[in-house]
């Protein structure tokens, strides 16, 4: 790591962590966002205009990851749904119109799912639907934490691009 970024990352990273860790509390999922938030705002510092603190600045970017972060977690709620033992427990919390909504969701998932090869519905249902770490996936699929991160990426790519619920309301 370049000293700019340790600089970088010594003088926001406990803050910033504190702040997602105030918003998450799975001490796991806060750290990773952590990073990634922290990773962001280092990749766009030339966008910093100055406007506001750095700090400030980097807290938007942290609110941004953490609405990302809830969205997909809701995804996977409903991912999680697809199977039976969760759907029955889905099925009694949801009214009427939102039980319409989630089975036409899934629907649409399961359709998804079928346009995508064996090892991209493995590793998303293993990340995804397990919730296996990016280590237990790289064990038990005996690859390398590396190519099992770009095999995800290459995954969700292919889910987003066979994906077709959002375009088909417009």
């Amino acid at each position: 790591m370049s000293t700019l970024m340790e600089d970088f990352y010594k003088k926001y990273y406990f803050g910033v962590k504190k702040f997602v860790s105030q918003k998450i509390d799975d001490e796991g999922v806060a750290e990773e966002l952590t990073n990634d938030i922290m990773m962001a705002a280092m990749m766009c510092r030339s966008n910093f205009d100055g406007k506001c603190n750095e700090f400030s600045w980097i807290c938007s970017i942290a609110k941004h990851k953490i609405i990302d972060y809830y969205r997909k977690k809701k995804l996977k709620t409903i991912l999680f749904s697809v199977s039976p033992t969760f759907e029955e427990i889905a099925d009694k919390a949801l009214t009427p119109e939102r039980d319409v909504l989630k089975n036409e969701l899934k629907e649409e998932i399961k359709k998804t799912f079928k346009e995508l090869n064996k090892g991209y519905k493995d590793i998303l249902r293993l990340k995804y639907i397990e919730e296996m770490k990016i280590s237990e996936i790289a064990k038990n699929l005996k690859l390398t934490i590396k190519a099992v991160e770009s095999k995800l990426i290459r995954a969700k790519k292919k889910f987003r691009e066979a994906w077709v619920y959002d375009q088909k309301k417009n």
